[in-house]
């Protein structure tokens, strides 16, 4: 992104860069960025306070027909030359704005997260969040999926997958095994070039990368990591991020998921969401306690694993999240936290012993979630634990499949499904509606739309596995 902060110095950015297009982004309730477009002849200085008009109806957990009017306002600090359009094109993240009340769209998540900075500092326990989430996605070369009254199927292709070893034509080898894709060099890893070119796509619009690699499973899964920074921020950057990664495959005709479960018996795609609290420029997160941590990081911890179920109702929040998060698979299914143990739900890096590097490291998010919503609640969350001392109790420093079923009973784990989650969270959100960060409308709604859209809707289908369990019984 630019580095313009005003609507004059975005109008001069604009005409530096011979823009012809605007183009004004925004995010539905499930997280898909959405956009509308303008001749730049439209943007003005006072753009940036009357807005743009759109229609909400038909987006996903949005306005009524009847209540469908809404204003985009261009963010200025959001601004950037969209790498992929062929006509020079301005992009901006726009806030959604109710055109008779003035008033913040409550339904809009960026607001949502907005709101929840907006409540840290009215806290008093700091004054800034910081966030970087490790966002895992598939490269695949072909994908066919379909669901009908007397059919339902999906095939997935990747020239990486180790599925293709014994093609017959134009196999040269030199693909991961399966679970065993964790950073081989090229030719095993496909992808070195276009993960690369990712990476310098996304320099080039503004995001800071750590560094790239191919993960665990095979058939092209990978990892671009991000420099964390704050909540808002950090929430728009993944925006950004995901829109760069879909783009550039696309040019390479390659198609990208960040569906976290979509190969059997392979590894899922995470995203660890490292965070801390800062206050006055200063790390609260660092003390003389379990692992380096203060009091105040041990009680967000407490707040984290307390509300886990709940959360992950919004950082987890599809059907296919739950094919991940399995119990006895690596998976961070369970609510404790540790240094070392990965099943653990929350884990403290290790890497620096520097007070600033002190954060906490929440596993169980998937990159299908709506990061403003996701990020959002964990701060809720940590935030609750803090105000009320909340004890995470013992670490986990055992191996996980090392403990008996009697210590196994004594650590609490994640739901099983969307469902059980989702009635979490209908049980558990006062947290979230402290300082009205989320209206209960807005929570009501995200629970209807899910139970209606992706739960109601799996369990009417038959799933082409049963076929082979039960045509014979």
């Amino acid at each position: 992104m630019s580095s313009a902060r005003t609507p004059k110095e975005v109008l001069e950015y604009a005409k530096a860069h011979g823009t012809q297009m605007l183009d004004m982004r925004f995010s539905d309730l499930p997280g898909l960025w959405h956009h509308v477009s303008f001749p730049i002849a439209q943007l003005s200085e006072g753009s940036f306070e009357d807005g743009f008009g759109i229609d909400g109806s038909s987006l996903r957990g949005w306005a009524a027909i009847h209540e469908s009017d809404m204003l985009l306002v261009p963010d200025p600090s959001t601004c950037m030359m969209d790498p992929f359009t062929q006509i020079p094109t301005l992009v901006m993240i726009g806030d959604v704005i109710d055109p008779i009340t003035k008033q913040h769209y409550e339904r809009d998540p960026r607001w949502i997260a907005k709101k929840a900075e907006k409540y840290l500092q009215y806290s008093g326990i700091g004054d800034t969040a910081y966030f970087g989430a490790e966002a895992e996605f598939f490269i695949f070369d072909n994908i066919r999926f379909d669901q009908t009254q007397n059919s339902g199927y999906y095939f997935i292709d990747a020239e990486e997958g180790r599925w293709n070893s014994g093609r017959v034509e134009n196999n040269l080898g030199y693909r991961p095994r399966y679970k065993e894709g964790y950073f081989p060099v090229p030719p095993t890893d496909h992808y070195q070039d276009l993960r690369a070119e990712m990476v310098s796509t996304m320099l080039k619009c503004g995001l800071e990368i750590e560094c790239h690699h191919h993960e665990v499973a095979t058939g092209g899964q990978a990892e671009i990591d991000q420099k964390f920074d704050s909540l808002v921020k950090s929430a728009d950057n993944m925006m950004l991020y995901k829109y760069i990664i879909r783009n550039v495959a696309a040019q390479h005709g390659k198609t990208v998921t960040f569906m976290p479960k979509p190969l059997f018996q392979d590894n899922g795609s995470g995203m660890h969401t490292h965070q801390s609290v800062w206050k006055n420029g200063a790390p609260l997160f660092a003390g003389d306690r379990y692992a380096g941590l203060s009091d105040v990081a041990l009680w967000y911890i407490g707040g984290l694993l307390k509300h886990a179920p709940a959360i992950v109702a919004l950082a987890a929040p599809t059907t296919n999240s739950f094919k991940r998060l399995v119990p006895g698979f690596e998976a961070p299914v369970n609510l404790a936290y540790s240094r070392r143990n990965r099943s653990a739900a929350c884990r403290i890096p290790m890497y620096s012993a520097s007070p600033k590097s002190k954060r906490v490291e929440f596993r169980p998010p998937d990159p299908s979630c709506n990061p403003y919503l996701a990020f959002a609640a964990m701060l809720m969350a940590g935030l609750d634990g803090v105000q009320n001392k909340i004890d995470p109790g013992e670490p986990l420093d055992k191996d996980i499949y090392d403990l008996s079923p009697e210590e196994m009973r004594g650590v609490p784990s994640l739901p099983a499904s969307l469902d059980e989650s989702l009635k979490a969270l209908e049980n558990d959100h006062a947290f979230l509606t402290r300082g009205d960060v989320f209206t209960e409308e807005v929570i009501e709604t995200w629970i209807d739309y899910k139970m209606k859209n992706e739960v109601d809707a799996i369990r009417l289908r038959p799933h082409p596995y049963e076929f082979a369990m039960y045509y014979d019984i």
